[in-house]
């Protein structure tokens, strides 16, 4: 139970993964009133945070915060992981974002399932301490898993919350939140990581493209790096080539009519192909030539391709160059 008469309120960040479900459950037990905060950005989804939610009863904020990550991420103070992941930046953020609807709605703290020693990177003793220094609320963040080897909280100072009754995990072995897990008759949790695009060297070398190559970006051209063949044809053209039904699919969900040219081919099965804000007579001519190689057209058949863009529809007619003839433009 509680050890204040009133209320007392915590506001988690939440990734859907097993440590955030058993920190918000550590403290519900407590008789904390829990709620989540998950964010959204084309690098993550909150997919896992809203089944986490729907399972155990706890509440979830989402919110979108694409355009201030974006600030962040092209020049993180701390730099980046292995690839384009700025862990402990991203962290820091959130904590900083989560805190000021802390301060909003009144909850009396924050809390996360990190624990510590678990990631080399960023959940190291100093690694969590430049998160909190960061975020605007030092003192005010709770890590209930590892409470008992950080320092005292001002939730536990104030006695809002009971120290005592919370874990002291530490290290890589997962063993200890299982064993927690099946206390509180948890079953159903996603597999740890893989919930972050910017720690895949595929997604983060495309990424890194588009910084050097534009100075603005839309939301939707950060998902459309996720599908396809990715190639830059000059400095200042790109093209995006379907690999899959579901890649064609999604290239034309995420265009821009206004602004992007769709090639397909017209009568025989083939890939959808994107280019971001269009561009010259020559690239769209070279773009639906690398269209009909990766099509299923016979070899050097002349055939239909269909050029949509802002300016209307045209057909191009063409044959195709083959993919590895084309490869030196492929990231």
């Amino acid at each position: 139970m509680s050890l204040h008469s009133k209320k007392v309120r915590a506001l988690g960040l939440c990734s859907g993964g097993l440590d955030s479900i058993l920190a918000g459950l550590i403290l519900r037990r407590q008789g904390t009133e829990v709620e989540w905060v998950t964010f959204e950005t084309p690098f993550f989804s909150s997919e896992k945070s809203r089944k986490a939610s729907s399972n155990t009863g706890i509440p979830l904020i989402v919110k979108n915060i694409t355009s201030v990550y974006l600030e962040m991420l092209k020049n993180p103070p701390c730099g980046y992981g292995n690839h384009m992941n700025p862990c402990m930046d991203c962290h820091a953020l959130m904590f900083r974002l989560a805190g000021q609807i802390m301060q909003e709605k009144k909850f009396d703290f924050l809390f996360s399932g990190e624990v510590m020693g678990q990631r080399p990177m960023s959940q190291t003793r100093s690694s969590l301490r430049y998160v909190e220094k960061h975020s605007g609320f030092d003192g005010h963040i709770l890590r209930p898993l590892s409470a008992q080897r950080l320092p005292v909280t001002i939730p536990e100072q104030e006695g809002l919350v009971s120290r005592e009754l919370l874990p002291g995990m530490a290290g890589r072995s997962r063993k200890p939140q299982m064993a927690l897990a099946k206390e509180f008759g948890i079953t159903d949790y996603p597999a740890p990581g893989g919930g972050c695009l910017l720690t895949d060297k595929g997604y983060s070398d495309r990424l890194k493209d588009l910084f050097e190559h534009q100075k603005t970006y839309a939301e939707n051209e950060l998902h459309l790096l996720k599908y396809g063949r990715h190639f830059r044809l000059n400095p200042d053209t790109k093209i995006i080539v379907g690999r899959t039904q579901k890649d064609n699919e999604q290239i034309v969900k995420y265009h821009n009519p206004s602004e992007d040219v769709i090639i397909k081919m017209k009568k025989i099965p083939g890939p959808t192909i994107i280019m971001p804000h269009g561009h010259d007579k020559d690239m769209v001519a070279l773009a639906a030539s690398i269209c009909v190689g990766y099509s299923k057209n016979p070899d050097n058949t002349v055939v239909d391709v269909s050029v949509t863009g802002p300016r209307g529809k045209e057909i191009i007619r063409t044959i195709g160059i083959p993919p590895d003839k084309v490869k030196h433009f492929l990231m």
